[in-house]
Formats: structure tokens, C-alpha cells, sequence
């Protein structure tokens, strides 16, 4: 519930955290608009985040100890209503010092906080930042700023139906999401009253990308408040229903047909006398998670290829799931109304092939790891049959784990896929039946499933094999954490097993030098394999180039592979596998510049 119950003069929101203290918050402003029958529109109430200290007639009800207790020790954001005693003088100079519309000019329709309440203020003591909610902004500039968007968001900047989101501002002004919406009035003209949540902010760009967070969570919020005025209708309309009323004196002036009773305050609707402290926690929170949302992050340098790649899956992911959005609603818009007696089945669509895929994007080990590392599995499997599996995994050859124990294949996988960059990572976690080598090199399979004899024979494949290992032969507890590993034995079986004395790649021999030496701890031994790859991607880099850009004979490729150390065997091999790991950003940015007119001059 967005719309959090309010307890006494304090609530605590729980804490968010995020990786960036410059964007642990949203510079924006947060309001709730009416459109007023006898005013026009109007500013409920709105909530702001003040990074400096609060400014005059804002903050002398905020030491502890004057208003408010003091603040608990737990994280998180702890609001407190800012109460403090206002004397006749002080109440008749705030009042003409603010920048609002004036007293005679506000209906209750107008009005959210009581004359001379202060207001509410959290305190967010991750970041020391405070988020203040009253009925106006107190700065004069602010004011205007909230008060054009209020009178835009309820008059010409509102979407077909009067009824949902819009974007709209400029440099000048700020940049505004708007979502407009009803709340139920039986004595409202048409039943109704219109009112608008808007987001103000001068971060255009920033603006945008919130779109989707900010549409759910301020729909939760109108939902909430739609529903509690709704039933507070529907109570007044069984009580006394207001459209025969009106049908029976229906030549009365309607404005005098009400008695006065053309305003009503929002929580007099909803029937919520707490409904601004919780708006106040329920805009407070919003502030602060959709500025945590989204971090800024220095980058030294050009980003990695695995974190190009990562941009790039996750966009598709965001592609795919609007795609599947999109035609659900398409669907649910042609679908036949089915009879009752339909046999109550439920339709669902079948899923494509690629939602059956699951790679380094979004798939995720269900549990504690079983591996703990690259160490800890050579320890288990033994070096001669790990070697053999980091040969085939670094050259793309599928690796088939099988095993009873599907947690136990999720991790193994999710210590081997470290190995290669991620690109080059195409995860089946475990299926029910074989899947061809081309969608993916990881597969886990249940111990039931047969495998086809020409895959068992083939060089291009290993076979790991998890059996329930006889009391005579369970493993010593001498390595790490064996518990969950000691009721298995292992085999490791390939069509072509790795020659003891053959050299292999170049960055497998350095691996194994790294997990042998204990001297280096098993995040040391992270950084190594990482640097390790990020010097092959970059060999990787120049042999795309030098090939398929430039498009150069097969003996300058050769001197090439020589002066990079990888003439051998195995290295090209590699070379050629991770090549297919590059990201779509850096092939397109090789193949815009060969076309660029600069390129096209002849080489010296």
C-alpha cells in the first residue's frame, strides 16, 4: 500500500539504499492539484526535498525536543508532523508574507492543512536530506513554478478522456508529469470532482526515463484514493440518493440547490482525517526511491565489452516485456466473451523460444552457491578432469551438466560462466530434454534425459555427470564447505579428452597458475580472471578489425596472430569464439567508421 497508515505524529518508510549519494534523491516537486468549482485550480498539497537547511518559518519546529521527538536510531526516513505554537502576530505576519492565495480566496474544496498547521517534514539521515510537505511551496519563485503547472495539468495539458498521464514544460518552467483523475462527489456537479498528481522537475531527460516508475506508483496512489471516496459515495447515495433529489427540483439553481455545500475537502470525500500525513510519506518515498532508481556511475576509460553487452540485453529485456505487454492488452481487446459454463480453463500463451533461454542478464542462482569458486570446484572435480572442462568451456563447446539436484547445475554454472566474457554466455539451466549446441553452450539436464550418441562422441561437447557417490567413497571434509557436495562423485567425460602435456590456451594455463597459488585469496584470484579477459577481449578487438573490417589476406592475419601471442592452435580457436561476444555498440561503431569519407582514403 502506497498510502501508508499513519501512527501517532511518526512514521518510519523504510529504508532505500543506493550507490550513489548524488542521486540518493529527485531535485522535483510533488503535488496533488484540484480544480476548484468557484476557484478554478488549485494546489492541495504538495512535498518538496530541501538538501540545505530549511528555510525561514520552515524550520523552527524541527529541533529536537520543539515539536518532535527525537529521532530513533534504525535507518531509514522518520517523518514527523512540525508542530509548533503560533502566536496571533505570528500567524497574521506568515500569512501575509506567503506566497499563497489568501484566506478569503480558499474554499475547503481549496484547503488541505488546517490554518497555522506547519506542515510535515522526514528526515532522511543516509543522506541528511529532508522532504517538507505543506499546502504551497514557502519560496516565491517555487510557488509560481508549481502554481503554472497546477493550472496547465487542469486545463489544456490533459489527455483524451480527461483522465491519465501527459508530459509536458519546457527549460524555463520545468518539465511536468501529469496524471489527472476523479474522485466521486454526490453532491459534485456530474457526481465527480477533478484532481491531478504532478512531478515537477528540470531534468527533462531524467524526467522521462521515470515515466514508467512514476506511472505505477502514482496510480497505486489515485487507486487508493478513488476507492476510499468511492465507498464513502456509495454509502451517501444509499443513505439519500442524490440524482432523484436533483431530478425532483431539477428548475433550481444547482450552485443554490447545494446550500453551500459546493466545496468539500479531500479527506472529507475519502473520509481519511489522516489522509495528508499519509500522502506526505506516500510522496516522501516517492521522492526518494525513483532518485534511487537510477545511479550515475564514474567510468574510467570506454566502458567494458561484458558491460556494453549488459546495456544491450537489458534493453532488449525492456523491448521484449513492453512487446508482451502491448499484445496482452491487444489480445484482451479482441478475446470472445466466454459463457460461464465454459469449463473454467484458463488461456495462456506459449512462451517464445527465447523465454525459455535464460542467460547472464536475468538468470540468477535460487540459493546459496554449492561452488563456491573456480578453487573450490577444481578442488572437487580434481585438476586433470577441471582442466579438461575449462578447455571446452573456454573454446564454446557445450558443457552438459547432469544432475538430480537442480540448484547444485545453477551453480556450477554461474562459477564457470566467470570464465568467458559475457557475450558469450547462453545459459539452458535445466531442461527436460537435449537442446542443440546452438542455443547454448551451458545445459543442465536431469539424470533421466538421454543425450544422442553423436553428441557423446563429438569433440565439441563434455559431459558432467553428478552420481550419488557410495558411503566408501564420499568426500573428506578437507575441502571447503563439502556438505552439500559430499553425497556426489563426479565424472567428466568428452569424444576429445585434453592431452596432459598439451600447452592449451594461453589464458587457461595462466588461470590454473592463479587457483594453484594459495598465496592469492579467491577475490585476488576474481580480479586476475577478470584482467585476464579484458587483455583477450582486447586481442579479440584487433582480430575483428583486422579481419572482418578491414578485411586483410590470410598471411597478414597470421603475422598478426603472431605478434599478439596467439598463433597457436587453441588461441585462435578462442580468439574466433570470443569474437562472438562483442557487443552490437562497438561492431557498429568499426562499421560506421569504415563508411565514414575519412576512411576511405587509401592506407599508407
Amino acid at each position: 500500500m502506497l498510502l501508508s497508515s499513519w501512527d501517532g505524529a511518526r512514521v518510519i518508510l523504510p529504508s532505500i539504499k543506493a550507490s550513489c549519494c548524488l542521486q540518493d534523491t529527485m531535485n522535483a516537486i510533488v503535488a496533488l492539484c484540484h480544480f476548484c468549482e468557484l476557484h478554478g485550480p488549485r494546489t492541495l498539497f504538495c512535498t518538496e526535498v530541501l538538501h540545505a537547511p530549511l528555510p525561514q518559518g520552515a524550520g523552527n519546529g524541527d529541533s529536537p525536543g520543539q515539536g518532535e521527538q527525537a529521532e530513533e536510531e534504525e535507518g531509514g526516513i522518520q517523518m514527523s508532523s512540525r508542530i509548533r505554537a503560533h502566536s496571533p502576530a505570528e500567524g497574521a505576519s506568515a500569512e501575509s508574507s506567503s506566497p499563497g492565495p489568501k484566506k478569503s480566496d480558499m474554499c475547503e474544496g481549496c484547503r488541505s492543512l488546517a490554518a497555522g498547521h506547519p506542515g510535515y517534514i522526514s528526515h532522511d539521515k543516509e543522506t541528511s536530506i529532508k522532504y517538507v510537505s505543506h499546502q504551497h511551496p514557502n519560496h516565491p519563485q517555487l510557488f509560481s513554478i508549481v502554481r503554472q503547472a497546477c493550472v496547465r495539468s487542469l486545463s489544456c495539458e490533459v489527455c483524451p478522456g480527461r483522465e491519465g498521464p501527459i508530459f509536458f514544460g519546457d527549460e524555463q518552467h520545468g518539465f511536468v508529469f501529469s496524471h489527472t483523475f476523479f474522485i466521486k462527489d454526490s453532491l459534485a456537479r456530474g457526481f465527480q470532482r477533478w484532481y491531478s498528481i504532478i512531478a515537477i522537475m528540470m531534468d527533462r531527460i531524467y524526467l522521462i526515463n521515470s515515466w514508467p516508475f512514476l506511472l505505477g506508483k502514482i496510480r497505486g496512489i489515485i487507486d487508493e484514493l478513488q476507492g476510499k471516496a468511492l465507498k464513502v459515495f456509495e454509502a451517501e447515495q444509499f443513505g439519500c440518493p442524490q440524482r432523484a433529489q436533483r431530478m425532483n427540483t431539477a428548475f433550481t439553481p444547482f450552485l443554490h440547490q447545494r446550500n453551500g455545500n459546493a466545496a468539500r475537502s479531500l479527506t472529507s470525500l475519502t473520509s481519511d482525517d489522516n489522509l495528508w500525513a499519509c500522502l506526505h510519506t506516500s510522496f516522501a518515498w516517492l521522492l526518494k526511491a525513483c532518485g534511487s532508481r537510477l545511479t550515475e556511475k564514474l567510468l574510467e576509460g570506454a566502458p567494458t565489452e561484458d558491460t556494453l553487452v549488459q546495456m544491450e540485453k537489458l534493453a532488449d529485456l525492456e523491448e521484449e516485456s513492453e512487446s508482451w505487454d502491448n499484445s496482452e492488452a491487444e489480445e484482451e481487446e479482441k478475446a470472445p466473451v466466454l459463457p460461464e459454463g465454459a469449463g473454467g480453463r484458463e488461456l495462456t500463451k506459449c512462451p517464445t523460444e527465447s523465454s525459455l533461454l535464460s542467460d547472464c542478464a536475468n538468470w540468477q542462482p535460487r540459493k546459496l552457491s554449492v561452488f563456491k569458486s573456480l578453487r573450490h570446484m577444481r578442488q572437487v572435480l580434481g585438476a586433470p578432469s577441471f582442466r579438461m572442462l575449462a578447455w571446452h568451456v573456454l573454446m564454446g563447446n557445450q558443457v552438459i551438466w547432469k544432475s538430480r539436484d537442480a540448484d547444485l547445475v545453477h551453480s556450477a554454472f554461474e562459477v564457470l560462466r566467470t570464465m568467458l566474457p559475457v557475450g558469450c554466455v547462453r545459459i539452458i539451466p535445466y531442461s527436460s530434454q537435449y537442446e542443440e549446441a546452438y542455443r547454448c553452450n551451458f545445459l543442465g539436464l536431469s539424470p533421466h534425459v538421454q543425450i544422442p550418441s553423436h553428441v557423446l562422441s563429438s569433440e565439441f561437447a563434455v559431459v558432467v555427470e553428478a552420481h550419488t557417490a557410495p558411503r566408501s567413497s564420499l568426500h573428506p571434509a578437507g575441502c571447503e564447505d563439502d556438505q552439500s557436495l559430499s553425497k556426489y562423485e563426479f565424472v567428466v567425460t568428452s569424444g576429445s579428452p585434453v592431452a596432459a602435456d598439451r600447452v592449451g590456451p594461453t589464458i587457461l594455463n595462466k588461470m590454473e597458475a592463479a587457483l594453484t597459488n594459495q598465496n592469492l585469496s579467491v577475490g585476488v584470484v576474481d580480479q586476475c580472471l577478470v584482467c585476464l579477459k579484458e587483455e583477450w577481449m582486447n586481442k579479440v578487438k584487433v582480430l575483428f578489425k583486422f579481419t572482418k573490417v578491414d578485411s586483410r589476406p590470410k598471411e597478414d592475419t597470421q603475422k598478426l596472430l603472431s605478434v599478439l601471442g596467439a598463433s597457436e592452435e587453441d588461441n585462435v580457436r578462442l580468439l574466433k569464439f570470443w569474437m562472438t561476444g562483442l557487443s552490437k555498440t562497438y561492431k557498429s561503431h568499426l562499421m560506421s567508421a569504415v563508411r565514414s569519407p575519412t576512411a576511405s582514403e587509401p592506407r599508407n
